[in-house]
């Protein structure tokens, strides 16, 4: 059985399941609430939990038997995959699955090891299915430090600026920044010719080529350029220049929370729930 019922989360936490409703990522931020606690996202759960000492909070594709349901429908991702646990004033990640759960960095963490300590913010977690799926577990942990002044209730919220992009603009940088947003070690812009094939196998009668998706992407760089976002051009960056332009051009799109990891949901399942 689990430990805690959803009701009783729910009210004793103050905030509901959909907490979240209004953000696409909780990259984005999460909604004002005590100092140290912890929102957890996937494609079927969204919840937050207080701080409370020992509190234990299990993830895992038995929706019946878990806080958190994650990879429902994917036999590769266990009934209990992990556990996130409040000891010392911090929350703790264990792995109790087969498959490892992949955080930031590429690191690994594997069933038996020593729990990891979340930090204050927002961390991705990944874990890697069947047919290649990757299943997104997104956690934040509110931050902690007492001393920060924190801002006046009817102080206006400040979101980052995000760009505007158009549908297919949107696609194509998503499938050029797929390593970044698996979060994947040093990761570089997927080759022209790797992101048109994966383009034309999700929309073969799109029309795209090389040079389509080349000249789409160059008129995003060219307006942010235009308006202040540097090391978009060539003439801003060391010879050779190689990837550094695309580069540069996904950094702004992931520092701006323009593209986020649950955006990789578009890619028709093998990245998500």
């Amino acid at each position: 059985m689990v430990e805690e019922t959803v009701e009783e989360t729910v009210e004793e936490t103050g905030v509901g399941m959909a907490i979240t409703t209004n953000h696409r990522s909780l990259a984005r931020g999460v909604p004002p609430s005590p100092s140290g606690t912890i929102h957890a996202r996937t494609i079927g759960s969204d919840i937050a939990f207080r701080p409370r000492e020992g509190r234990r909070i299990t993830f895992g594709r038995n929706s019946g038997d878990v806080q958190v349901c994650i990879g429902g429908d994917d036999r590769r991702v266990s009934r209990r995959q992990g556990t996130l646990t409040r000891s010392e004033r911090r929350w703790w990640l264990t792995n109790l699955g087969r498959l490892p759960i992949r955080l930031p960095d590429s690191m690994l963490l594997f069933t038996r090891e020593a729990p990891v300590p979340l930090r204050t913010g927002y961390t991705p977690v990944f874990l890697r299915g069947s047919s290649g799926r990757e299943h997104l577990l997104e956690l934040y942990v509110t931050g902690e430090d007492a001393a920060r002044p924190g801002p006046e209730p009817d102080d206006p919220t400040q979101p980052p600026r995000t760009w505007h992009l158009a549908a297919d603009e949107r696609l194509a940088l998503i499938i050029l920044a797929r390593r970044y947003l698996l979060h994947e070690a040093n990761p570089q812009p997927l080759t022209w010719l790797q992101a048109f094939h994966e383009l034309n196998a999700l929309q073969p009668d799109a029309g795209w080529t090389v040079p389509i998706l080349q000249h789409l992407v160059e008129d995003v760089r060219r307006r942010l350029s235009a308006d202040g976002v540097r090391g978009l051009t060539a003439a801003e960056v060391q010879q050779p220049v190689g990837n550094a332009l695309n580069d540069n051009l996904i950094r702004e799109l992931l520092m701006s929370t323009t593209i986020v990891p649950t955006d990789l949901a578009v890619l028709d399942g093998p990245f998500g729930e």
